[in-house]
């Protein structure tokens, strides 16, 4: 594909979309490597949407938040992705002007609602262990449908804030073979404490918090079975439990770590980053979430068997909804 422009009147640069510098069968692969990834993200996160809207047991407070994760990332592999993807291989952006418009909207707010999701989850698992009684009372599936929404509607309006002050509008729906959108220092700044440094600190705090607390509740039960003389069951039982526990936690902050941080790194570097480089830590930013319903088929036993009874149809009879599923 060969397409050259100029536009001397709107100030846009010259543009081209050379010829592909590969071998078809390398430029094959790509594509079905890139449909690989798509497709692991949009049905991987389908089947925990489904999963916790259809099994009964799995309508908890905590699980809505874990829905909102799922639909985050099913919407960014669904229209994100495969924009990002296409415009990589190709080299420039194929698309309509408006579909720029389209992707830098959605690529902001769908993942700004999945890392906000994540920061939500550790909040949720905080209070919940701080302070169970009162969680059991104030905190109801309904209570968390309305977090998350109130979430999202206030990430919805900053994102379209953010390119509203930003977008060069005229320039973006004149000049074809870009797509992109680079922030001013002071919006860089903003966006970084906003979409990284606020939630990410907000996650590992709380989840230190969550390791303490979780460590003296282990050993004040060691304590219990020790007077109760069941010490050695109890304490098998217990450390198996926290040693789960504990690698589940430690995959998810390092995974949401790797994926983000280089992103946020090269935004903060403005220009003096090359436009290629800036492309290959955006989609590795994206991976993140093609890799969060790997973690939770690695790590929870539930999300196995809802696959299973998903992929086998078995939710299709009669009264499965109410199937346990934790068990």
């Amino acid at each position: 594909m060969n397409i050259t422009g100029f536009n001397q009147t709107d100030g846009c640069l010259p543009y081209v979309c050379s010829e592909r510098s590969v071998s078809t069968a390398v430029y094959v692969l790509l594509y079905i490597c890139a449909a690989a990834v798509v497709l692991l993200t949009v049905f991987g996160n389908l089947l925990i949407i489904i999963s916790v809207c259809h099994f009964k047991q799995l309508h908890t407070p905590t699980n809505m938040l874990i829905l909102s994760l799922a639909v985050s990332d099913f919407l960014v592999g669904s229209f994100v992705m495969p924009m990002l993807l296409i415009w990589t291989i190709e080299s420039c952006w194929i698309f309509k002007r408006v579909y720029c418009i389209f992707f830098l909207l959605t690529s902001y707010f769908f993942t700004s609602t999945s890392i906000y999701s994540i920061a939500l989850i550790a909040a949720d698992r905080y209070f919940a262990l701080s302070n169970p009684f009162i969680y059991t009372e104030s905190v109801s599936v309904n209570t968390m449908c309305v977090v998350v929404l109130c979430s999202w509607f206030i990430l919805l309006v900053y994102i379209l804030a953010l390119l509203y002050f930003n977008i060069p509008v005229v320039k973006l729906l004149m000049c074809p073979g870009d797509c992109f959108l680079l922030l001013d220092e002071i919006w860089s700044l903003v966006d970084l404490v906003v979409t990284f440094v606020f939630p990410f600190t907000v996650i590992i705090v709380l989840y230190v918090l969550i390791f303490i607390i979780a460590k003296k509740h282990a050993t004040a039960i060691r304590e219990l079975n020790a007077q109760t003389r069941t010490q050695t069951s109890g304490n098998t039982s217990e450390s198996v439990s926290e040693r789960k526990a504990a690698r589940a936690v430690t995959t998810l902050i390092f995974v949401f770590m790797a994926c983000l941080f280089p992103y946020f790194v090269y935004t903060l570097l403005g220009d003096s980053v090359a436009f290629e480089s800036l492309q290959d830590v955006t989609i590795f930013l994206y991976i993140n979430s093609a890799i969060n319903p790997v973690v939770y088929a690695l790590f929870y036993p539930w999300f196995r068997k809802c696959v299973k009874l998903t992929l086998t149809l078995q939710i299709l009879k009669t009264d499965s909804a109410l199937m346990n599923v934790l068990s």
